[in-house]
């Protein structure tokens, strides 16, 4: 029976696709599950065979530390060069989109909190 192995649905392309190789290198029979068209479904990459599961877990879990380590360090780089993405730059590039999120998450607070306080 196929097991699920990761989800994809957030996954950065370049990721997924490191992910297929790391697969395919390591002879590891997987299929991957689309969103579907109305985005409903979970896409995901699946490992068809019970006991290459395992292996294929342990291989996911030093994949994923690996990018952990490459991504952080990127980041480090970019925030000591000032190159990082700021709230600022977000508000200077993106100013409609930034109001309007911030708009409903005050709001969202507001309904959030409102009733444990009292009229008046």
């Amino acid at each position: 029976m196929s097991r699920l192995l990761i989800k994809l649905r957030h996954a950065p392309d370049d990721e997924i696709a490191e992910i297929r190789e790391l697969l395919h290198d390591n002879q590891i029979a997987f299929y991957e599950t689309q969103a579907g068209p109305w985005g409903i479904s979970a896409p995901g990459i699946w490992v068809e065979d019970d006991d290459q599961f395992a292996r294929a877990k342990a291989l996911m879990d030093d994949y994923q530390a690996r990018r952990f380590r490459e991504q952080r360090a990127a980041y480090e780089r970019l925030r000591s060069a000032g190159q990082h993405r700021t709230f600022v730059q977000n508000l200077i590039e993106n100013p409609l989109q930034v109001i309007l999120y911030s708009l409903i998450i005050g709001l969202i607070l507001y309904l959030s909190i409102s009733p444990f306080f009292p009229d008046g």
